[in-house]
């Protein structure tokens, strides 16, 4: 393209080659999912009927006390419902199952270490663990409701533990990534006023026992720097009667959990009657740009939400072994780990370590040994999956019925991968799209109503209507091969309240750019901008291709860095794919591609020239990459994200800045000789 021609093209608009794929219907070994065989649920939960139809929601939980006003838009668009009722989390996951589920297993804890035997906890054995840890937090720590804690704890059955524990007392619970800094931790306890750290001593990742007192150390001293201080700072051990950190106990501060309890043995402490729009917690956004956002989620709504679409959209029953393979840490975990699951009587698995650790097969050994029948996971883990042991599920006696994709889009290559692999052809699909701050899902795939599309999260699921807009608030119809800014017209349950002492920013985030109105207290007034590109399909299926921001302009062209590294998929021997910005003086920017192949397959000129051939069959020539980089793995962080960061930062001669917290920093400095050549 001559260097003076320009090309119009919106800020939201990005030019979407992306061929729609072909339908995949479920085997005939696939159990219909709950409730959602039934056509009328979208009608049930159409516009017409809302926010009334959300109330079947919040009667799959007990109420202490019935609502007054199902949606309160007093105060838009900050949205509040079920006023007037009260609740409690924890008796909704715990209590209220004893009577006919005492003795059926809650929690499969699975030590990272195979040589260690598998823990399964009761509802009646989790009953007690909660009571006790409750009393020594209102007692010992002296915590009283509306209190905030923050957690900072890996994959271990301590963690929701401490979480219900938190909502026994109402206690707002604010929990950090295990494999986040000390400094990250401060940063969030700090904005969220918390008096309280419960941490742990070590646990396993990798095969390596890591000490993790140590970060709670650097958090407190950064703490006490900012002008605030810690009370108490309570250690859980993962060894019973053994301290397994390096670092010293500080006297007066900090206390181990495990010798405290044997005071609290065998009390109990009645659940405390919440306001269902009072806060349950704090989920923080990773605070890569800018300062964390404090999420605020509520009781009632949040609860009602991640119940109904964790029965709906996920077919969770009580009779199931559910695995979500994410990290309790991410929203993820709290809403289809915890609160969901267990508010349905689930039995969860809880896997402490890597997903490749000792090898490739160990989550297919652990699916068999506990019979998991649900299965849900990121595509990072499923790419890595695919990478290191492509034919691994192959070798184990498993059977999904049921199988979700979260986190980011998933290709089209690796879905088939998990469809026919993992699933075995059996197991049906929920392709699913949703943030930290929507609580829950916001689309997906309803297989027992509609069949599944490789690449794409389907619909909006029952009672969210989700709309594309231009930069000018235009609304892109479906079908019209434009993408554009994706937006939910309507407010949900389990849509975030606001920003932990920010409104304006929530307001100004989420809000203002499409609000008709802002003194309108109509919730038709402030559709919701989730900040991700999308397009909407001629069947109403939505293909997210990323963040707003996340998207390569080329010569006027606003490529999805998505759409390329599908392209690049398709080559056989690739097992991942990152697209990067690179400054170019006449196209503006150019897309570089970092590839990582399948193991026995040596790089090679042939293959960087196929998946250049690919890209640009796929797509077109505006989108072939400046330079295919073939390296031996990509940066990630602990939770396996690539950080593309790293990488764009690389490929424009730039400083990386702090490697420290990836799993894998060396791989930084040979990918640095590489470009620099």
């Amino acid at each position: 393209m001559p260097k003076n021609e320009v090309v119009e093209t919106s800020e939201a608009q990005i030019a979407v080659h992306w061929q729609e794929e072909k339908y995949y219907y479920p085997s005939s070994k696939f159990i219909a999912q709950a409730n959602l065989t039934n056509e009328d649920v979208y009608k049930r939960f159409s516009l017409d009927n809302f926010p009334e139809c959300f109330k079947e929601y919040a009667d799959l939980i007990d109420w202490y006390e019935y609502w007054h006003t199902t949606l309160d838009t007093s105060d838009a668009p900050c949205w509040k419902w079920f006023v007037g009722g009260k609740i409690n989390a924890s008796y909704n996951c715990i209590d209220r199952h004893l009577k006919n589920n005492k003795n059926k297993t809650a929690i499969h804890f699975v030590p990272e270490l195979e040589n260690e035997k598998i823990e399964h906890i009761t509802y009646q054995e989790l009953y007690v663990k909660v009571n006790e840890f409750a009393a020594l937090l209102q007692s010992f720590a002296g915590l009283k409701t509306g209190d905030r804690v923050t957690i900072h704890m890996p994959m271990v059955p301590e963690l929701p533990i401490a979480m219900l524990a938190c909502a026994r007392l109402g206690l707002i619970h604010s929990v950090v990534f295990g494999g986040f800094s000390g400094k990250a931790c401060a940063d969030r306890i700090v904005d969220s006023g918390s008096k309280v750290l419960i941490t742990m001593d070590a646990y396993y990742r990798n095969g390596v026992l890591l000490d993790h007192k140590e970060k709670a150390n650097i958090a407190v001293d950064q703490v006490e720097k900012e002008g605030q201080g810690i009370d108490k700072v309570l250690i859980w051990q993962r060894y019973p009667d053994k301290y397994s950190s390096r670092t010293s106990i500080i006297e007066g501060r900090d206390f181990i959990v495990n010798n405290i309890l044997k005071d609290y043995r065998g009390k109990k402490i009645d659940p405390v009657k919440i306001s269902a729009e009072a806060p349950l917690f704090l989920m923080y956004t990773s605070g890569t740009t800018g300062k964390p956002k404090g999420c605020q989620h509520s009781t009632g709504g949040y609860l009602a939400y991640v119940a109904g679409t964790s029965k709906y959209i996920q077919d969770i029953h009580p009779e199931d072994v559910y695995w979500c393979m994410a990290d309790i840490g991410w929203i993820t975990g709290h809403s289809y780990i915890v609160y969901g699951p267990l508010s349905l009587c689930a039995s969860i698995v809880l896997y402490e370590g890597i997903p490749t650790y000792p090898d490739a097969g160990r989550p297919w050994r652990i699916a068999e040994e506990l019979d998991v029948n649900i299965f849900h996971t990121a595509p990072t883990a499923i790419r890595g999956l695919r990478k290191i042991g492509p034919e691994e599920p192959l070798k184990y006696n498993y059977h999904f019925k049921h199988m979700t994709t979260v986190g980011e889009p998933i290709e089209p290559e690796v879905w088939k991968w998990y469809y026919e692999v993992v699933g075995k052809s059996e197991a049906v699909i929920a392709d699913t799209w949703w943030q930290t701050e929507t609580g829950g899902f916001l689309c997906a795939t309803v297989p027992a109503l509609n069949p599944m599309k490789p690449g794409s999260t389907g619909p909006g699921v029952p009672g969210i209507h989700p709309i594309i807009y231009d930069d000018h608030g235009k609304e892109i119809v479906a079908g019209e091969g434009r993408a554009g800014n994706i937006c939910i017209k309507n407010p949900w349950p389990g849509s975030f309240q606001t920003i932990w002492g920010d409104r304006d920013r929530y307001v100004g985030t989420y809000y203002a750019r499409y609000c008709k109105n802002q003194n309108s207290k109509d919730w038709r007034d402030w559709p919701y901008l989730t900040g991700d590109a999308a397009m909407e399909a001629e069947d109403g299926y939505f293909r997210i291709l990323g963040r707003i921001d996340d998207v390569i302009n080329v010569s006027g062209h606003r490529l999805g860095t998505k759409e390329i590294e599908s392209a690049a998929l398709i080559v056989p021997e690739v097992a991942e794919a990152a697209v990067v910005p690179v400054a170019d003086d006449l196209k503006g920017t150019v897309p570089d591609l970092y590839i990582a192949l399948k193991p026995g397959n040596p790089p090679s000129e042939e293959i960087s020239s196929r998946i250049s051939e690919a890209i640009t069959e796929s797509i077109g020539k505006i989108a072939k990459p400046r330079k295919v980089w073939i390296v031996s793995d990509m940066p990630k962080t602990r939770s396996g994200k690539i950080m593309r960061r790293v990488l764009a930062a690389l490929s424009n001669k730039k400083e990386v800045g702090d490697t420290t917290t990836l799993a894998n920093p060396d791989v930084v400095d040979e990918i640095q000789k590489m470009t620099s050549i």
